[in-house]
């Protein structure tokens, strides 16, 4: 902290001696110790606050730099997640359109189109479905 060299110290050590005198030059000598050790336990303490500081900064820069790869990478995620559903509502929209034209296509020529027979909306048999007796025969599909 000081540059003082052995000329230096001697200049000030007799100059104490003459003003402060030798009965009172120990505990003066005591006293200067004490308060340069508190000085210097307070400059550390202050060098170890500044420090801290400096770490918590840099750790905030990290978690922000962290943040932000994470919001890029869950916004690449939901624009691939966004992009594969669109394919598959494509599929799904060219594959009913194909199995209308299929329907449509294996029905007789001039014959009337049977809308589809929902089972629940036909009364029960007598004797027949979930009641009793055999079960109603399955229905045939057309491919």
């Amino acid at each position: 902290m000081f540059d003082v060299g052995f000329s230096e110290l001697m200049v000030i050590a007799v100059v104490a001696l003459i003003v402060i005198g030798p009965e009172r030059l120990p505990r003066v000598a005591r006293t200067m110790g004490h308060l340069f050790g508190r000085l210097q336990r307070y400059v550390n303490d202050v060098k170890a606050d500044i420090n801290r500081e400096i770490e918590l900064d840099e750790l905030r820069k990290f978690k922000s730099t962290f943040e932000d790869a994470a919001r890029g990478f869950e916004g690449t995620v939901n624009t691939t997640v966004d992009s594969v559903q669109s394919e598959v509502s494509k599929a799904e929209t060219e594959l009913n359109s194909l199995t209308k034209i299929e329907d449509t296509a294996a029905a007789p020529p001039g014959a009337p189109q049977e809308p589809p027979v929902d089972a629940a909306s036909q009364p029960a048999e007598v004797g027949r479905g979930p009641q009793g007796g055999a079960p109603p025969p399955p229905e045939k599909t057309a491919v």
